[in-house]
């Protein structure tokens, strides 16, 4: 069983301290992703779990078997692990069927054979066997690449921004087709990208990577709707941190109104009174700010983004305040037009907010009644 674990490994570049007690674990059949911005250390993974690069602390397991320590490091060769790069990296004077046959010289010829063509079906090429990767597009190479790395049956399948260079529509299909195609293999594969959609359209899990560490580990939905940090909560999805002050436990209270459900812990580090009036930000998406004509809160439209189906109004609240709110297109509202809105949070995502000042705090708690 192909599982891997990665447990507090360190690794530098130069005197620079790229991670530092890093460590998943992904379980066999999985498929993980590393999404985080560049620099942030996610390829240097990557290339640690491959054999690229060694470990200066810490361990990588693959299926109960040490691959990579300060005391081990079995060769790139020997770890039945398959990688895809961004680039394709294929054979240039290779056939399309030579390419994808490469790591299976040991494979009796007519297995190697049903091996190949079963790859090449599921990636929509049959019938170009026998084209040479010049003779392909950019997703038909890479396609032939994911399939050279599919044949020998690798315990982990790794992937560096395998579709950065492929066109927003190529790399849904493509993504989408990779997926099934992973399920099916039954294959244990670990993903890096900077792409949010491309994450959560492939990844069972994601570890969201900042400064060389990983600052959440979760599903995509826990990552969008229960972000962990700060950071995962901006990176991850689009919305606005808007003020709030704690009424108790169960209730926050913000511009736009009240919102029930349960408040962190978190948030109540270092107080005193610790049940109510302790500042906080609270995270609204944008489906969380719902376009209402009857409600008697209002915003203005500042900015609007036509995505078809629907609109991404950018709104300001009459303090300043700019929240986001996703409304379905015939709701085509011009720039400055004042519009009703009201909340729909079915839960608190909030974290303790720097201090603010007793009247700021107290326009929240106590806000003028709404005309």
């Amino acid at each position: 069983m192909a599982e891997l674990v990665i447990e507090a490994v360190a690794f530098a570049h130069g005197q620079r301290m790229v991670l530092s007690g890093f460590g998943l674990r992904l379980a066999h059949g999985r498929i993980g992703c590393l999404l985080g911005p560049s620099g942030c250390g996610k390829t240097t993974v990557l290339r640690l779990v491959a054999g690229l690069a060694r470990v200066a602390g810490g361990r990588i397991e693959v299926g109960g078997r040490t691959i990579s320590s300060p005391a081990v490091h079995v060769p790139p060769e020997a770890r039945h692990i398959g990688l895809v790069f961004q680039d394709h990296a294929l054979f240039p004077h290779l056939t399309v069927a030579e390419n994808v046959a490469f790591g299976l010289s040991g494979v009796e010829r007519a297995r190697r054979g049903e091996r190949v063509a079963g790859l090449l079906a599921a990636l929509g090429l049959t019938g170009r066997e026998r084209n040479y990767p010049h003779e392909l597009s950019g997703g038909q190479q890479q396609r032939v690449a994911l399939a050279r790395a599919l044949a020998p049956r690798p315990q982990i399948l790794l992937l560096d921004e395998p579709f950065s260079s492929l066109d927003a529509e190529m790399r849904e299909r493509l993504g989408g087709e990779l997926r099934r195609l992973l399920v099916e293999e039954q294959v244990t594969a670990l993903l890096v990208t900077h792409d949010q959609h491309e994450a959560f359209a492939l990844a069972d899990e994601i570890g969201v990577m900042h400064d060389g560490r990983i600052e959440q580990w979760a599903t995509p939905y826990q990552l969008y709707h229960q972000p962990a940090s700060r950071f995962v909560a901006d990176f991850v999805g689009q919305g606005a941190l808007v003020k709030g002050v704690v009424l108790d436990r169960h209730h926050v209270r913000m511009e736009l109104g009240v919102i029930a459900g349960e408040v962190p812990m978190e948030c109540f580090q270092g107080c005193a009174a610790c049940e109510r009036d302790c500042h906080v930000d609270i995270l609204l998406r944008p489906d969380d700010v719902v376009h209402d004509d009857a409600s008697p809160r209002t915003a203005r439209v500042v900015h609007k983004a036509f995505r078809g189906a629907d609109i991404l109004y950018t709104l300001r609240l009459p303090s300043g305040t700019e929240v986001l709110s996703l409304v379905p297109s015939h709701h085509n509202h011009a720039l400055g037009e004042e519009i009703g809105v009201r909340l729909d949070v079915d839960h608190v995502v909030a974290f303790r907010a720097d201090k603010a000042t007793s009247a700021e705090a107290a326009r929240i708690a106590h806000p003028e009644p709404a005309s």
